[in-house]
């Protein structure tokens, strides 16, 4: 069974950053999800198991950035330019395969999630 920890949520002001972590040892393509209250499960990003190959969601693509270190079996995602409507819980995710998806069903191993909260 694997298991995904999230990290780096919290409250921050419109424009403003934050970083999101989720450790996950394995050889698995990753992606991140969010959920905002009263709203289904939404695709934000994803990365191959080598990093080299990245889909983002049209409403962060230029301010959201996924990326990987494999030694410290660990995916990040720096969110930039940030705006109310990102508020949510941020959801990590592992894929079997190792290519990018951007549908939930695709993924096979789901963290807790890490809430994200954006101020005007």
């Amino acid at each position: 069974q694997v298991q995904l920890v999230e990290s780096g949520g919290g409250l921050v002001q419109a424009g403003g950053s934050l970083r999101l972590s989720c450790a996950a040892s394995g050889r698995y393509a990753m992606g991140w999800f969010r959920q905002a209250p009263g709203k289904e499960r939404e695709f934000v990003a994803a990365i191959s198991w080598s990093g080299s190959t990245t889909y983002y969601t049209d409403s962060v693509k230029g301010r959201f950035t996924i990326s990987r270190d494999n030694a410290k079996n660990t995916v990040y995602l720096q969110m930039n330019s940030l705006k109310p409507e990102d508020t949510a819980v941020y959801y990590c995710a592992a894929r079997i395969v190792g290519r990018v998806a951007g549908s939930a069903d695709e993924y096979n191993y789901w963290g807790q999630g890490t809430r994200v909260t954006v101020s005007s």
